[in-house]
């Protein structure tokens, strides 16, 4: 008799299942309801399309005039203007920065005027009108009792060049 009350007791639960089921499909009536209410159910309003904007229209008639964005004739010229002389020996100053020299004093005077400028190594040079120093091709214009007047060639983007005044103050002491 014991084998057979596992099988029953099988049985029991599986006809108790099977009636929980069928029980529980016979209470969608209020769920079938409510899907029908929602379905009746009016949805909010779709919001209306925005006005599009209508632009003038600009003709643009300038087409024969020179461009803006691009460089002038004289400008893309590249003989206009001054020009560094690449064929000429380049002096011990050149290969310094002005930031990096300094004027330390003068010897003579009026056209004989000459400055010495001391570089970052410390050595002391003496220099002349027309002669150069700085990286950017500086010739000296004048030399006075506190500072050496420089013209510096410097390039104006264009492939051309342009020159700038500069100049070598005499160092505190």
């Amino acid at each position: 008799m014991t084998a057979n009350k596992p099988t029953r007791l099988a049985k029991l639960l599986l006809l108790a299942g099977i009636a929980l089921v069928i029980s529980g499909c016979q209470g969608q009536s209020d769920l079938r309801e409510w899907v029908a209410q929602e379905k009746a159910k009016r949805g909010a309003p779709i919001p209306p399309l925005p006005v599009i904007k209508t632009f003038e229209t600009f003709t643009y008639t300038d087409q024969d005039k020179r461009d803006p964005f691009s460089a002038s004739p004289d400008e893309l010229n590249e003989n206009n203007g001054p020009r560094p002389d690449e064929g000429r020996a380049r002096q011990p100053l050149e290969a310094y920065s002005l930031d990096s020299l300094k004027m330390v004093g003068t010897i003579g005077n009026g056209a004989t005027m000459e400055a010495l400028i001391k570089d970052p190594g410390g050595v002391i040079h003496r220099v002349h009108a027309n002669e150069y120093m700085g990286q950017n091709y500086g010739r000296i214009t004048a030399i006075s009792g506190d500072k050496v007047d420089l013209v510096e060639l410097v390039s104006n983007g264009n492939g051309g060049w342009m020159e700038r005044p500069a100049s070598v103050a005499l160092g505190a002491k």
